[in-house]
């Protein structure tokens, strides 16, 4: 498959593992796990020919940065952005000391004053990447970088969770520990 087929399989994988689960009456655990045969014969629905080869190779090709799902033994998931009503759970660790929310510049004024919420989605999204999150940020308009406090964020007692090696999640974090860049 083509760098374009992988792109659209990538965000129809997105939007299934991320919101649709439930409503397609998918089995999920609570890591956010179906099967790859569930997923598959969703997928297949609308496109008979997708593969499991295809679906690995969004996982292993595309997007490597971002790291939008996870495969674990015959299981798929979305790392992150769920808005399905059942809570994905992520096991909470210690944050590296500063992390980064990409968001835009007529959001920020709102987020200094009351903090950072999940919004539509389980988890605010945060990185160690400042370009990545002025990259996210930028998708909605003018771009705004904030730097979190995280470690202080973490010792005070807001709780955060790796979702992988670019991500991390919280439900929420109070705006006093958070600057612009």
């Amino acid at each position: 498959m083509n760098a374009p087929g992988l792109k659209s399989l990538s965000k129809q994988m997105a939007w299934i593992l991320r919101h649709e689960a439930e409503r397609l009456g998918m089995q999920i655990d609570p890591e956010g796990y179906v099967s790859m045969e569930e997923l598959l014969a969703v997928l297949r629905r609308t496109d008979a020919q997708v593969t499991e080869e295809m679906v690995r190779a969004v996982v292993g090709e595309m997007e490597q940065r971002k790291q939008r799902f996870g495969i674990l033994g015959d299981g798929i998931r979305a790392n992150y952005g769920h808005s399905l009503e059942m809570r994905i759970e992520h096991t909470q660790a210690a944050p590296v000391e500063v992390l980064f929310h990409g968001t835009t510049i007529a959001a920020q004024p709102n987020i200094l004053l009351e903090g950072l919420r999940p919004m539509q989605r389980q988890y605010v999204h945060l990185t160690p990447d400042a370009a990545l999150a002025r990259l996210v940020g930028s998708r909605h308009g003018k771009p705004s970088l904030l730097s979190v406090d995280a470690a202080r964020a973490h010792a005070e007692g807001v709780a955060f969770f790796k979702a992988n090696r670019n991500f991390w999640l919280a439900a929420y974090v109070p705006a006093q520990y958070l600057s612009v860049i």
